[in-house]
């Protein structure tokens, strides 16, 4: 099993600093999302009641829905000390949802100390709080399915950094609801959990990112030891197929059980981001996107 070291941010000041200034600069203010603020007529801020606690979530719905068939849901998890609403405009997928036609939800993390985070783990030493994440995303998609028409087997988690974390938490704990997960910038955790069907997974990261080391470090592990954890799950090939473009090299893991598939991005000289840069004229949504869309709870479709 992957001994993926712990998310010790909370422990360990100098790194905690180092994630909250690569988040402020990258992907947002650590503030509160306004429960009245609109960003479009597209656009929402839904608050919701879970273990006690007010949780917000950031809800766009594209023109193109109209009810008649039901759509995919996309999640989107910001990053440690991020809120959900920078985080929609610094990774905007607004613009491949309104042409394949999903709802988009970008979550509002809980607040400790002043700054927004995510607990990808059961109740434990490895979360940063006491606040139930994996039963707040759960909240969510019950009351969005209750409010719209979604297609329950094309359920999908990404995210950036924390949230990425939040996306492989949500992978092997709530399965049973999560189609595909993808990750940016972020690492999986040691806590594992029973993941109860073939999960397809996107990983996105950079070679010099100075705050989750591609290579690892003693408080994380390395990107390839979190691959090698799902291509040993999903028992697919150990030869990946490799396309290089734009100074990024595409690993792909295919022929796994359902037939579900392993992929990588490397970003050589990437730093701690949600990638600018382009693969084959696709951009960092379009690439999360055109991965997970393939598969819906079964496996590929």
């Amino acid at each position: 099993m992957l001994k993926t070291k712990k998310d010790s941010t909370m422990k360990k000041p100098i790194l905690f600093f180092a994630i909250l200034i690569t988040i402020i600069s990258g992907c947002g203010k650590d503030e509160n999302i306004s429960n009245s603020k609109s960003y479009d007529s597209n656009t929402n801020t839904q608050t919701i009641i879970h273990d006690g606690l007010n949780r917000e979530y950031v809800l766009y719905i594209p023109n193109s829905y109209d009810g008649t068939s039901a759509v995919p849901l996309m999640l989107n998890f910001h990053g440690f000390g991020g809120s959900a609403s920078d985080f929609m405009s610094y990774a905007d997928m607004s613009t491949v949802e309104e042409s394949d036609t999903f709802i988009l939800v970008y979550p509002q993390g809980s607040f400790s100390d002043g700054s927004s985070h995510w607990n990808p783990c059961p109740v434990g030493g490895d979360n940063k709080s006491t606040a139930d994440d994996l039963g707040f995303v759960e909240s969510i998609i019950n009351e969005i399915s209750t409010q719209y028409n979604v297609d329950m087997e094309r359920i999908y988690a990404a995210g950036y950094s924390n949230g990425a974390m939040m996306a492989y938490g949500l992978a092997h704990y709530k399965s049973d609801l999560i189609a595909a997960v993808a990750s940016v910038s972020g690492v999986m955790l040691d806590c594992t959990g029973p993941t109860s069907h073939p999960m397809p997974v996107v990983h996105l990261h950079g070679t010099s990112d100075g705050v989750l080391p591609y290579n690892g470090s003693s408080d994380w592990n390395s990107a390839q030891s979190t691959l090698d954890h799902w291509i040993n799950f999903n028992n697919t090939v150990l030869t990946p197929a490799v396309t290089i473009d734009n100074n990024i090299e595409h690993y792909v893991y295919d022929q796994g059980d359902s037939l579900v598939s392993v992929e990588h991005y490397k970003y050589i000289g990437g730093d701690h981001v949600w990638f600018s840069a382009t693969f084959q004229g696709q951009n960092t949504s379009e690439l999360v996107w055109n991965f997970v869309s393939r598969y819906d709870i079964n496996g590929l479709r």
